[in-house]
């Protein structure tokens, strides 16, 4: 369900107060003025500036630009019970004044139940207690991919108009991969960085997909909790067969809208440390062809009452906005570690609520890859099924995803595979996870440049014996997630 989709149903629904959260003032008051044309309700609009005017009418009513002034015009109009809509702008910062405050309630109270409703637009700000209850709380002024096609194609046709000699490379699939990237992001952020992609270069072609991913990771970065990741392709990990024949098995599910099976959840992936579970999902990601986003649990929590509940939810609204896309929860035992509410006054048992509930209702098209190390902290509601679609247990690797993990590691930095002899390297590395390899031929780049020499099977070998692995130093632990799996008979990767 689009933003005018679901305004529609609540106007319909007569609901008293819509509260618009959205950064894109413009473009949400198209909409529902689209919206008021279709219902034939007629249309007020308000700012502090411009008082309350007629729809898109520069005249306003006499004084109206004060609240209290606006609100008693709005009283009188309500009384006419004309099904009427009327859209505030910037109000909410209003309501912590008494007399507004309780003006505005009276109004709620005359449009109870009637065809007329007052929409309230403007950034993030919450509502007095008292009024919270009135109000249904939607997010507006992310266009979907159709309005992304649209701004795309307006934006090509303005630069073609310029002196500009613009070439535009971009494919069906590209183009496709584009507005995905695009996805979540305002009409005027689109609007920047398709302008910073095409002056960049006088192009716009598949290499402003790079352009476009880092400016959504310094949006979503700054923004804060979640924090936007790079895909990985399935070539990129060694191993895990059973999880990317699992992936590919439902990948055309996940895209269908006609499909008649149901699109995956989200897995679970449990096993050793260093054993690329999160590199596992961004593969997941790359292999669906969707942005990866993580949730950042540092950033989740807070010290103040309530807040980190409502960041959680931020965030879970913004993954519904930008859907479809991967949501990687790392180390989801960390959400959790406290659910049972004695030590920090029931805000981890709110949040795990508010995460399973979330989990199982859902309905838009994102993917949850959630990764744990410590099967011990997570609650026994988060592993049973429907949560999860399926759970894999992601052990040490064995010699041939050893011998992978080698190669694809060498040629990551250059260097010929073959020439290192992996087979061999793979023998002298039982016990070692693909962090752990990864370190080996780090030190071993360190070890060889230190001697002024260069890199061989040597140094890396070296480095291996060197190198006492988890498996070792935390025997019993590896042992016990290892037993734990095979008792349970959780799916190897």
């Amino acid at each position: 369900m689009n933003f005018e989709e679901e305004l529609t149903l609540l106007i319909k629904s007569k609901y008293s107060l819509v509260l618009v959260n959205t950064i894109d003032e413009d473009f949400v008051s198209r909409q529902l003025l689209d919206v008021a044309a279709e219902l034939k309700l007629a249309v007020y609009c308000w700012s502090l500036t411009k008082g309350l005017r007629v729809g898109k009418n520069e005249n306003s009513f006499y004084q109206s630009g004060e609240p209290v002034k606006m609100l008693k015009t709005v009283h009188d109009l309500a009384r006419d019970n004309t099904p009427s809509l009327f859209i505030l702008s910037d109000f909410s910062k209003f309501l912590d004044d008494a007399v507004v405050a309780r003006l505005f309630k009276d109004i709620l109270a005359i449009i109870s139940n009637t065809r007329t409703t007052i929409v309230m637009i403007g950034a993030d700000h919450p509502l007095p207690a008292d009024i919270e209850p009135y109000a249904a709380s939607i997010i507006g002024g992310y266009p979907d991919e159709k309005e992304i096609l649209t701004e795309v194609n307006q934006t090509v046709a303005e630069f073609k108009k310029s002196s500009l000699n613009l070439v535009v490379e971009l494919g069906p699939e590209d183009l496709k991969r584009m507005i995905k990237s695009l996805k979540g992001l305002s009409v005027q952020q689109i609007r920047n960085v398709l302008n910073t992609c095409i002056l960049k270069d006088g192009k716009l072609d598949k290499t402003d997909l790079t352009e476009i991913e880092k400016y959504k990771k310094e949006l979503f970065d700054r923004e804060g909790i979640l924090e936007y990741f790079g895909a990985e392709q399935p070539a990129n990990i060694a191993g895990f067969d059973n999880l990317k024949k699992w992936i590919t098995e439902r990948k055309i599910a996940f895209f269908s809208e006609d499909s008649t099976l149901p699109p995956p959840k989200g897995l679970l992936l449990l096993g050793v440390q260093g054993c690329g579970k999160s590199l596992a999902a961004k593969v997941i990601a790359g292999e669906l062809g969707i942005p990866l986003y993580r949730l950042d649990l540092n950033r989740l929590y807070s010290k103040y009452i309530g807040e980190t509940e409502e960041n959680l939810r931020k965030a879970l609204k913004t993954i519904e906005r930008l859907a479809p896309v991967c949501l990687w929860v790392d180390e989801i035992e960390k959400i959790f570690a406290a659910s049972s509410g004695e030590i920090d006054g029931g805000v981890s048992k709110r949040v795990l609520g508010e995460m399973l509930t979330w989990m199982q209702e859902r309905k838009d098209r994102s993917f949850i890859a959630a990764t744990s190390n410590d099967i011990n902290g997570l609650p026994p509601e988060l592993l049973r099924k429907g949560r999860f679609d399926e759970i894999f247990f992601s052990d040490l690797p064995d010699a041939a995803s050893r011998e992978g993990i080698f190669r694809i590691h060498l040629a990551k930095r250059g260097l010929d595979s073959a020439a290192f002899e992996p087979g061999k390297l793979a023998l002298n590395s039982e016990g070692f996870s693909g962090a752990e390899i990864e370190q080996a031929i780090i030190s071993a780049l360190y070890s060889a440049s230190g001697s002024n020499e260069t890199i061989s099977s040597k140094h890396v070998l070296q480095q291996l014996r060197l190198t006492r692995p988890l498996s070792v130093i935390k025997a019993e632990a590896v042992d016990f997630l290892r037993d734990w799996a095979k008792e349970r008979e959780i799916l190897p990767v």
